[in-house]
């Protein structure tokens, strides 16, 4: 086996708040909400997508957010980015740099899960 690519990650969300996902996924990073297929719909959550990237929100009842386990986003304008988060009054923990790897630094979604945001100056040649 070889896999090739990556086609989404899913975070999970508390029931009944697709707005705050909505808000974060859609309003403040951007991507743009693709509707769920039907067979899926009624269990709530939400989809988004965006160059490269997948985003699949799911309903936990017994919902914890993801604390260590995280997603990276490449971002081309990381201070941008950062700006955006501190905006909308979400946390930004800079990141040690690591010899080797591009400027990053840390967040979280609206529910808690952590993220990840990788400075991108062009791009993976994978």
């Amino acid at each position: 086996m070889r896999i090739h690519a990556l086609d989404h990650v899913q975070l999970s969300m508390p029931r009944g708040q697709e707005s705050l996902g909505r808000r974060f996924y859609g309003e403040i990073l951007g991507l743009r909400e693709v509707d769920k297929p039907e067979a899926l719909a009624s269990a709530g959550g939400c989809w988004f997508e965006g160059p490269g990237t997948a985003v699949h929100l799911g309903v936990e009842d017994d919902f914890h957010p993801a604390r260590k386990a995280h997603v990276a986003f490449r971002v081309r304008d990381l201070k941008g980015a950062r700006q955006a988060l501190l905006e909308a009054g979400l946390p930004v923990r800079e990141a040690s740099p690591v010899p080797g790897l591009p400027p990053r630094f840390f967040s979280t979604d609206l529910f808690g899960n952590r993220l990840e945001f990788i400075e991108d100056k062009g791009g993976r040649s994978d």
